[in-house]
């Protein structure tokens, strides 16, 4: 998995591979190189390509004007913009490789930007911060007035159907590739001068992806995430130091559990899911589908008696544990099913999930609490979702009362209740949470001893041992009732599997996002948590095909 890294991080790690003698100008001609090949995926094929490259005056414009040296030998029509001058060698470089270069002449950037097949956003680097000012606050302003005038030029319809669907004209506009980060973006915060900043198709980042670009502020602007290694030493310190990452389909694709000819269903687990209530019926039948979507050999759901009857028929994979729910004349009590099952069926499982649906009623509470002490010592891999992080939040020391390792999958509100956060300084306690993700879903994990799934735009992972990994995506297709019950009907589904906590809920976490993505075409508003599963088995099926042409 790529390192996520800060400023501060990349710095240390760049002065000290130059120090090892994989020197600046070296990165810069590997980074470069890497532009210019994802820059030329990103053109019309065919056609003789123009391509405008916006030059910064320090490593981020050399790495543009590497770029597009290489696009003008290979043919490209390249005219390379100048917020100012440089005496490097690299524009004179450029220049013999057939690269026109220019400064200060606004009118003919604007003209040069709606003509181009593709603009390269070179001019800011890591190390600057919103606003934008000056010379590369006018090229950037320059650029968006033109390509607000190029779209303006579409012309539209003199009248329109009543009767069919409308076949909106798609303007035409150049691609947008930014290089490191496109300019007036932070690159440790994701804060950005939405005035001037360019939206770019695609980003190319190098070696280790930067904090601000795995943010909801920039998604937008980023586009699709490219990360080009720099070859630098395996076992450069400062590098090695670095315990944060980015899920990739690689690493997801090597944990994926295998599947030996002579298996039968026990050699892929057993889960129970300890869920449902009559307000949430379909919670726990959501998540038992997506731990069998993920190959699990066997999935339980204890649930009370309507909850059964109300999903048995539908899913026929499934076995069942009804719980009683008080209102039968002379059924067992509550508190008497909890103990048999946590005394005679949970330790026959090798995973179990607690939570998905079960309201916050009383006898909820007595449920999960009885499960958890009487079966203390022999309960199975666990993860906790829901309701069940909300009874949580609710018991002091509650981290004491559950295993270590347990997977637990809150999202913002259920966070902010677990940490018991309180109101201050005028945020809410949920936006305490968004506003430092990485660093309380780690604290917590350390303080829990517990793998911490924070969910939402760029899900963050977090190991009681330091390891934070945050997933590429940002998917608001996912932002629908019941897809966390998939995910944690997902993860439940890999730790029976023999995945270890941490690799289970990556893992999980990622095969949802993809399976998510899948299901938003053709439209991300219509997608429900049973298109996610369904979608399921296509992500393992792209992540298998990566396994093997590795």
């Amino acid at each position: 998995m790529p390192k996520l890294v800060t400023v501060a991080q990349m710095q240390a790690i760049e002065a000290a591979a130059d120090a090892l003698g994989v020197s600046y100008a070296l990165m810069m001609a590997r980074a470069g190189r890497a532009t210019a090949d994802l820059a030329r995926q990103l053109l019309p094929s065919g056609a003789a390509s123009r391509v405008l490259v916006l030059i910064g005056h320090g490593n981020n414009g050399g790495d543009g004007l590497v770029a597009a040296r290489h696009l003008a030998e290979q043919g490209m029509s390249v005219t390379c913009y100048l917020a100012r001058g440089r005496d490097d060698g690299l524009v004179e470089a450029a220049r013999n490789a057939g690269a026109t270069v220019l400064s200060e002449n606004l009118d003919m950037l604007r003209q040069l930007a709606a003509e181009a097949d593709l603009i390269v956003d070179a001019l800011l680097g890591t190390g600057a911060k919103p606003p934008v000012r000056g010379t590369v606050r006018e090229i950037l302003l320059t650029v968006r007035r033109a390509l607000d005038e190029r779209i303006a030029q579409v012309k539209q319809a003199t009248s329109y159907s009543l009767h069919e669907l409308p076949e909106p004209t798609v303007p035409s506009r150049p691609r947008i590739l930014a290089v490191d980060l496109p300019s007036g973006i932070d690159a440790d915060s994701g804060e950005l001068d939405a005035e001037c900043t360019l939206r770019a198709d695609a980003t190319i980042t190098f070696e280790a992806v930067k904090h601000g670009l795995l943010t909801a502020s920039a998604a937008e602007y980023v586009g699709t995430l490219h990360v080009a290694p720099l070859d630098l030493p395996a076992d450069l310190p400062e590098l090695a130091a670095v315990r944060h990452y980015v899920i990739d389909s690689a690493k997801v694709a090597a944990l994926l559990p295998r599947r030996p000819l002579d298996a039968n269903k026990g050699t892929f687990g057993k889960v129970l899911i300890l869920g449902g209530s009559e307000r949430y019926i379909g919670a726990a039948g959501l998540a038992a589908q997506a731990a069998y979507r993920v190959g699990a050999g066997l999935v339980t759901v204890a649930a009370p008696k309507p909850v059964v009857s109300a999903l048995a028929a539908a899913l026929p994979e499934v076995t069942w544990l009804p719980l009683p729910n008080g209102n039968e004349e002379g059924e067992r009590t509550l508190k008497d099913a909890a103990i048999s099952l946590a005394m005679t069926e949970v330790p026959d499982y090798s995973a179990m999930l607690i939570g998905v649906g079960m309201g916050r009623a009383l006898n909820a509470f007595t449920l999960i609490e009885t499960v958890l002490t009487q079966a203390e010592g022999q309960l199975p891999p666990l993860v906790i979702d829901a309701d069940g992080l909300n009874m949580l939040a609710t018991m002091d020391e509650w981290w004491s009362k559950i295993p270590p390792n347990t997977i637990l999958t809150p999202h913002p509100g259920e966070m902010a209740r677990l940490a018991k956060l309180r109101a201050e300084d005028g945020r809410t306690p949920v936006q305490q949470v968004q506003a430092d993700r990485l660093r309380l879903a780690a604290e917590k994990a350390a303080q829990w001893r517990c793998i911490v799934v924070l969910k939402g735009a760029f899900t963050v992972i977090a190991s009681p041992e330091g390891d934070v990994a945050v997933l590429p995506f940002a998917e608001p297709a996912l932002a629908r009732a019941g897809t966390g019950d998939v995910l944690a009907g997902m993860t439940a589904g890999l730790l029976a599997q023999g995945l270890q906590p941490f690799e289970a809920a990556i893992s999980a976490a990622y095969l949802h996002a993809v399976s998510g993505k899948l299901a938003a075409v053709p439209t991300r508003s219509s997608v429900l948590a049973q298109d996610v599963i369904a979608h399921v088995p296509h992500a393992i099926a792209a992540l298998e095909k990566c396994r093997l042409a590795r």
